[in-house]
Order: structure tokens, then C-alpha cells, then sequence
């Protein structure tokens, strides 16, 4: 008998504060289904809306094997193509049979892509600080967990907190993320001289840029933080901008991960054959789920450049389960970005505030251990999801107030 889809349907639920958006695919074999990670927290109504309105009654019948031909089908059905809230709503779907299949196959993910290539797959993450002091004592807290990468950032992506309008602004500007570029690259390079003066060259360092300076001064941040030996520099130009990467590749040594924005393959595929970066950063729900990311991975395999999923608390467990399975099975993995969702078994103190919501909606999730993480070796995806328990954590619907960034003369900037 062929396994159909009977339903697609979507959760939307908010454990730790951030709306997440998961696409239930029900088949015609009772107990049979599917879970996938379509997380546009910014609009995730909108996406809901898609799936339910527009890719359930289109998708109702069909073959739950034929992954790739579905994938197509949902791509190219709106006729307008590679858009976030399309591509999200295709990555629900798309993670959800995949989930499927390794049931169907009683095989975890990573088994239908050849096996693994690797046992564990070793995680960066995050430190802050108000100063170098509280910084460094945040990356020794993570080296003693076993962590050997971490991103580093003193007071966030370098800007003021929302509201706080300068003095420099004129009169009647608008609130705001204010960044004052020059002071921004100054205190970068002092902070990592100062980090690595106290904790030396041998943890990997890596740092966000997150496209918020002109190309030009990317440049000049790349070439000054040069001497602390970054393990790479993330998104230093927009998207829109990424041709100066050419230029950043001919001045300066320091290692490039781009992408966290990158909708489809026109904007990484010169970047990646001309050896433009060195890491791809793509959040794979934004570019279609598993079936994009996999050809995107095998793709940058045959240049060189390896992969660094974008990993934060802004996408679902499920998401975090298929950057895992795909780093597991891909010869060209680079290190994996992970947010702090370690399961109960790994008792740490950061876990004793909203994570055990987000683990008591989302059971079976991968394991961290010493600085890597672990496939559960379930069947699929591993990662299950508690409706009841989704229901106590509603998504709110509010004005975005972190992307609403602006020079110091008030006039907007990209985020």
C-alpha cells in the first residue's frame, strides 16, 4: 500500500520566549507522521498560512517517498520562487518526510545519506560580556565544559539597546539599535587582543559581524583582527554586497563564513567556486530544509568550503536535529553552531531557566557531551514533539524592535 499524506498542519509555540514554527505531515498509516522545523520567528503567521492554506490542500495525496519531486513542486507552485516565507513553509514540509522516510526505513537521517563520517560533531557557542573581564570568564566557563570554538561579542553586535537614541542623531529621529561603526571596530580589536593576552592561542575564536558596517570598514576589521588568528569571520558584508568579498579574499588571510541570510543557490554559487569563503552559514529552513542544504553541502564539497549551519535559538529543535544528521554524513564539515539545548542529562546552570520548557515540548533531542554532539539514533529525526505541553507557550505577535538598526544620523541600517 503507498503511504499518502492525509494532512499537513502547523504548531506554533514559544517555550523559551521565541516563536517557533513546526509542520506536522500526517500519512495514511495510522500512528505514521512527520515533523520538520519551518521557524520564521518574525512571521511565523505568515508562514502558517502558507502551509496550511496553500501547501495542504496541494499536497494531499501524494507520495510520501517522493521527496524530491514534492520539494519541486512546492518550489515552483507559487510560480515566484525563493522567498523566506515560501522556503520556510517548503523546509516544514520537506524535514518532516525525510523524518518520515527514516521511520519508514527504521533508520536515522543520517543513515539515508551513506552513514557517518564521524562519531560526534564538535559545537561553538556563544560568550558575551559587559567587559573583557566578565567575557573571559564566560569562555573559561565554556572551555571547562569541553568546548573548543567560541564566538565572542562584548555588548552584543555592537549597538546600543533599542531606544536609547544618541545625541548625534538629529532632532526627531526615530528609536533604534544605533551603531557607531568606527568605535565598534576599534573596541573589536582591542577586545580580542585582550582575550587572547589572557587565555592564549588555543581556543578558536570566532566573531559576528552580522553585516552591520560598510564593506570598507569589513575590510579594515578583517585586516586588524588579523594577528589573533580567528577561526573564522562571520557575515562581514551584506548580502546584497557580497561582491566585495573578492576584495576581502585578495587583502587579507582571515578566514570567511557568509550566508546566515542566503535564500537560494544564485547567491552562494560564484562565492563558493571562486573560493570566496571559506565556511558556508546557511539556516537551512531558509533555503527549503534537508533536500536544499544536502545539495548545498555536497555542492561546496567539491571547492573546499565547509560547512557552519546557522544554529541559534531561533529555530526548533527538529532544525537542530537535521543541521546534525547532515554534519554527521558530510566529509566537508566545518563546526556546528549550537544555542545551549543540551538535554536533562547534561545539568548545567544556564539549564535550570527556560530550557526545560523548550525540552519538556521537544523530548528526544540530540546529546551534548564534552564539546560535541550526538545523534540519538532514533528513527528519523529523533525529536518528537509534545502538543499539550506546545499549547502552554503561545506565540506572540509583535513589532521586531532588535532589527530596527541605524547609523548614528538616524538613517536605517541592515540588521
Amino acid at each position: 500500500m503507498t503511504v499518502t499524506i492525509d494532512k499537513v498542519r502547523v504548531i506554533c509555540t514559544a517555550p523559551e520566549g521565541i516563536n517557533l514554527v513546526v509542520v506536522r505531515v500526517e500519512t495514511n498509516q495510522p500512528g505514521l507522521y512527520g515533523l520538520g522545523c519551518a521557524t520564521y520567528a518574525y512571521r511565523h503567521l505568515a508562514v502558517k498560512t502558507v502551509v496550511e492554506e496553500y501547501l495542504d490542500p496541494l499536497l494531499r495525496g501524494r507520495d510520501v517517498e517522493n521527496i524530491e519531486e514534492i520539494w519541486q513542486l512546492m518550489h515552483q507552485n507559487a510560480y515566484w520562487r525563493n522567498g523566506p516565507i515560501s522556503n520556510n513553509a517548503i523546509s516544514g514540509v520537506d524535514m518532516a518526510l525525510w523524518d518520515i522516510k527514516g521511520k519508514m526505513a527504521g533508520m536515522p537521517v543520517y543513515q539515508l545519506f551513506g552513514g557517518k563520517v564521524r562519531e560526534g560533531i564538535p559545537v561553538y557557542r556563544h560568550a558575551d560580556g559587559r567587559d573583557l573581564e566578565e567575557l573571559c570568564d564566560n569562555i573559561q566557563q565554556f572551555q571547562e565544559m569541553g568546548i573548543t570554538t567560541i564566538r565572542c561579542q562584548c555588548g552584543g553586535y555592537g549597538g546600543e539597546d533599542y531606544g536609547n537614541t544618541p545625541a548625534t542623531a538629529p532632532e526627531g529621529a526615530h528609536p533604534g539599535v544605533y551603531l557607531d561603526s568606527k568605535k565598534y571596530i576599534h573596541d573589536t580589536v582591542e577586545l580580542f587582543a585582550g582575550i587572547r593576552d589572557r587565555i592564549g592561542y588555543d581556543m578558536n575564536l570566532v566573531h559576528d559581524v552580522h553585516e552591520r558596517i560598510a564593506p570598507v570598514e569589513a575590510l579594515q576589521l578583517a585586516k586588524a583582527l588579523e594577528p589573533y588568528e580567528l577561526f573564522f569571520l562571520e557575515d562581514p558584508v551584506p548580502i546584497e554586497q557580497t561582491d566585495w568579498l573578492r576584495r576581502l579574499r585578495q587583502q587579507t588571510s582571515i578566514p570567511i563564513a557568509q550566508g546566515e541570510l542566503f535564500n537560494n543557490s544564485a547567491e552562494w554559487k560564484t562565492l563558493i567556486t571562486e573560493h570566496l569563503i571559506d565556511f558556508i552559514r546557511v539556516h537551512i529552513s531558509q533555503i527549503g530544509g534537508i533536500t536544499a542544504a544536502r545539495k548545498l553541502q555536497i555542492f561546496a564539497e567539491q571547492f573546499g568550503v565547509r560547512t557552519a549551519w546557522h544554529g541559534p535559538g531561533d529555530m526548533s529543535p527538529l532544525a537542530h536535529a537535521a543541521n546534525i544528521h547532515i554534519d554527521l554524513a558530510a566529509q566537508n564539515f566545518g563546526v556546528q553552531e549550537w544555542s545551549g539545548i543540551e538535554p536533562p542529562n547534561f545539568v548545567i546552570q544556564e539549564l535550570k531557566g527556560p530550557h526545560g520548557a523548550l525540552l519538556d515540548v521537544f523530548p528526544g533531542l540530540p546529546e551534548y557531551k564534552d564539546g560535541y554532539v550526538y545523534a540519538n539514533d532514533k528513527p528519523g529525526l529523533g525529536v518528537d514533539l509534545d502538543e499539550a505541553e506546545a499549547a502552554k507557550y503561545p506565540c506572540e505577535n509583535t513589532v521586531t524592535t532588535w532589527t530596527q538598526t541605524r547609523r548614528r544620523d538616524g538613517a536605517l541600517v541592515t540588521p
